[in-house]
């Protein structure tokens, strides 16, 4: 089913006024997320390519499977937590619209804030677990179970610095409302 436009998602397209400095770390943040964003790419194309040769390998020459679901695993976590600065700027991240139509636009804006400062609060508490999820990790060299056995502090740390990059846009998106008077 498609629809139209949403009414809270057209205004993600505008950002800080001019030459504030939270306009400057907007622009900032957004050149991060593009890089990230296509960085992911590559890692989703290889996740594809990493997986494909594993389901060849194994079917035709009986090949041992010892590296490319956790290799694959990896990459996905990665390119999951790391865009998700990127979907949030753009408004992309799942939302109930019921309320849209019914709520004026001013109320609209209170309450895209107000989601962002309850999102910012839980974002906030993963990233601080995630960050000492990955520090205990590193510090007691876990590995994975399998005969690879690559550090466990390699997706940990991609989860945690994805979600701290979460929590800057969200931050942003807090903050620019109250520094500029306009909400995005």
């Amino acid at each position: 089913m498609m629809h139209g436009p949403v009414a809270d998602r057209a205004e993600a397209a505008s950002a800080a006024p001019g030459g504030t400095p939270v306009a400057a770390f907007e622009r900032a943040l957004s050149v991060c997320n593009n890089v990230i964003v296509a960085s992911a790419a590559l890692a989703l194309i290889s996740a594809c390519v990493i997986l494909s040769y594993s389901v060849l390998g194994r079917a035709l020459f009986q090949m041992a499977n010892y590296w490319q679901d956790e290799a694959a695993v990896f990459l996905l976590v990665g390119a999951t937590f790391m865009t998700s600065a990127y979907v949030q700027s753009q408004r992309g991240h799942v939302s109930i619209e019921a309320f849209v139509g019914l709520l004026s636009p001013r109320a609209n804006r209170v309450r895209l804030w107000l989601v962002d400062v309850a999102s910012f609060a839980f974002c906030t508490f993963f990233a601080w677990k995630s960050w000492t999820l990955a520090h205990e990790a590193y510090v007691d060299g876990q590995v994975s179970n399998s005969m690879w056995s690559p550090p466990l502090a390699i997706p940990y740390v991609l989860m945690a610095f994805g979600m701290s990059l979460l929590c800057v846009q969200l931050l942003l998106q807090i903050i620019t409302p109250i520094v500029d008077g306009a909400r995005r």
